[in-house]
């Protein structure tokens, strides 16, 4: 089968969208799968040509000179040979899958798909959660794209596919008219290779202040909605009763957020004990985790969240809120904590982890690599992906 992936980037730095659909055409390749990805990168981005899957990357180059529009619509993605390129080459494939929302490669793929006789699905990747409606501003915004764009998408696609039964539900009262056929196929990511005390070592390595001292790890975009201010007032209210303990948190600063992170942990007297390595990749990314005590995310919102995955191949415990959807799953295997996103919640995960024994921790760390393996595994999951693949060419 001949697959085309449509996505606004392939830069690992924009999250686990862009981790899922190289490791998903990592594993179709591997079954004899046909596997191409369409992306509004510049085809000269090291993320591009140091891929190892099969990138069409469709944006500018970057010495280019832009136009003027182009420069104007740059955060939005725009690329102006996007549709011709894709009126031009979908019919070479069985079946397109279009991933995330709110960008040019959505727009492109509605002008192009819709009306076509290509089947395709859209995989929202937790993008049509209703946590934005907090600002009113991008609501609206969002109500009118989703008028002349998203919705036709998605209302004409062959199925809108979900990560969770709790995403499909929220997703639900996002937008009007909703009129999606829905399909929810898990998802997951493949194990992690390689030898832990090397990696962990690497990981160290970047962070000599750290030394060999026992951390919390946060492993993510440094967001507003993933919670990170929460967690620093929250290790502030632990930090003293567990002095040798410090706190990671890892991951690209999308936002200019970081600084005010900074100095919200110099006001509580905790600055030394939080470590902000950047991003994180290839050994050093598995050596955080296989190092960590536990891992600790309180998003406000957050489909499935593919760090979380990560952190429970790698075997440790998931401090996680509730408004991470497989958290049903996690607190049912027992493979960590949910608390709610607020600060009395997140202060109740670290506080819960930290009283519990060694061996009750090792206990929970077991179980996460027993529901990592059982649940979130990329074989397992990609069963269900597959079969929906494949059944729309039986229609």
């Amino acid at each position: 089968m001949r697959v085309l992936q449509i996505i606004a980037s392939v830069d690992p730095r924009h999250g686990g969208v862009s981790t899922g659909v190289l490791q998903q055409a990592e594993f179709l390749t591997a079954e004899g799968w046909v596997v191409h990805i369409a992306s509004l990168d510049a085809p000269d981005a090291p993320w591009v040509t140091q891929c190892s899957a099969t990138v069409v990357a469709l944006g500018e180059p970057e010495g280019r000179a832009k136009s003027f529009l182009s420069r104007r619509l740059s955060r939005y993605g725009y690329s102006p040979k996007a549709v011709s390129w894709l009126r031009r080459s979908i019919g070479d494939y069985d079946v397109v899958i279009v991933n995330g929302l709110w960008n040019y490669s959505t727009l492109a793929a509605r002008r192009t798909l819709v009306g076509s006789r290509v089947p395709y699905f859209v995989f929202t990747h937790g993008m049509l959660d209703p946590w934005f409606k907090k600002y009113a501003l991008k609501s609206m915004l969002k109500q009118l794209f989703w008028s002349v764009n998203e919705g036709p998408l998605l209302n004409h696609s062959n199925a809108v596919l979900f990560t969770t039964e709790d995403e499909r539900e929220v997703s639900r009262n996002a937008f009007w008219p909703y009129r999606v056929r829905e399909r929810v196929v898990g998802y997951g990511c493949a194990d992690i290779a390689g030898v832990p005390s090397d990696q962990i070592a690497s990981f160290r390595s970047t962070l000599p202040k750290l030394g060999d001292r026992k951390y919390l790890l946060f492993l993510s975009r440094i967001h507003e909605k993933k919670g990170c201010d929460l967690l620093i007032d929250a290790f502030a209210s632990v930090a003293q009763d567990n002095p040798d303990l410090d706190l990671v948190i890892a991951g690209p600063d999308q936002t200019g957020w970081q600084s005010d992170l900074q100095q919200k942990a110099h006001a509580h007297g905790i600055a030394d004990r939080i470590h902000w390595p950047g991003m994180v990749g290839g050994d050093a990314k598995w050596g955080a985790f296989h190092g960590c005590e536990a891992f600790v995310l309180p998003s406000h919102q957050e489909n499935f969240g593919i760090v979380v995955a990560e952190a429970l191949a790698a075997g440790k415990a998931v401090l996680i809120s509730n408004k991470v959807q497989i958290w049903r799953e996690v607190d049912d295997a027992g493979a960590g904590m949910v608390e709610p996103d607020s600060l009395a919640g997140t202060t109740r995960l670290l506080e819960r982890f930290l009283s519990l024994g060694e061996r009750e921790k090792q206990d929970i760390g077991a179980s996460a690599r027993r529901l990592f393996i059982e649940r979130f595994e990329i074989s397992r999951v990609m069963r269900s992906f597959k079969s929906t693949l494949v059944d729309v060419q039986a229609i």
